[in-house]
């Protein structure tokens, strides 16, 4: 029983191994639009106040940058458990009853963000079918920065996924909340 169990424990390993990736690739991929995203902004302003000259899509790329930058990094962040928590309750109760808090507010944020995955999707299916542009002058075609809803959210998806899948398999004195 004690073999089955840890030989089922190492066979999961690789499908979280992998989503760890993706989750450290898609960390990567915000720092490096954030990064854009500054460099962008003093472009702006040295061609605003240095050459006297009027910019006209950094604006708006830069916006699309750092909204794409908060989606793509949400796996990221919560690999490595950087999202904002409190965790009196689960010291306070004991590892027992910590990893049934764990499972069950695992379960919770995978079936809330499932459910933001599906709207998001279908959202962004809506202004690539229905064609939608910015409203401003470079006329962007929306459903490229929109496409970071369905994709961010997909990746964080994956990542709560394998946060269950490794609550599930660790031992109830390991579990971390």
């Amino acid at each position: 029983m004690e073999q089955t169990l840890h030989q089922s424990r190492l066979q999961g390993r690789p499908l979280q191994r992998a989503i760890g990736l993706l989750s450290e690739v898609s960390g990567w991929l915000a720092a490096a639009m954030i990064l854009g995203a500054v460099f962008l902004t003093c472009q702006m302003i040295f061609v605003r106040f240095v050459l006297n000259a009027s910019t006209v899509w950094q604006t708006e790329v830069v916006i699309y940058l750092m909204v794409a930058a908060t989606f793509l990094g949400l796996a990221f962040v919560q690999k490595h458990k950087g999202h904002v928590s409190v965790d009196l309750l689960p010291i306070w109760l004991g590892a027992k009853s910590g990893r049934t808090l764990a499972l069950a507010t695992r379960m919770a944020a995978t079936a809330v963000t499932a459910l933001c995955l599906w709207y998001g999707f279908e959202f962004w299916h809506l202004a690539h079918a229905r064609g939608w542009t910015s409203d401003t002058v470079t006329a962007v075609p929306l459903w490229i920065p929109y496409l970071a809803i369905p994709v961010g959210l997909a990746l964080l998806l994956l990542q709560l996924i394998a946060d269950l899948l490794d609550t599930l398999s660790a031992p109830p004195s390991q579990e971390a909340v």
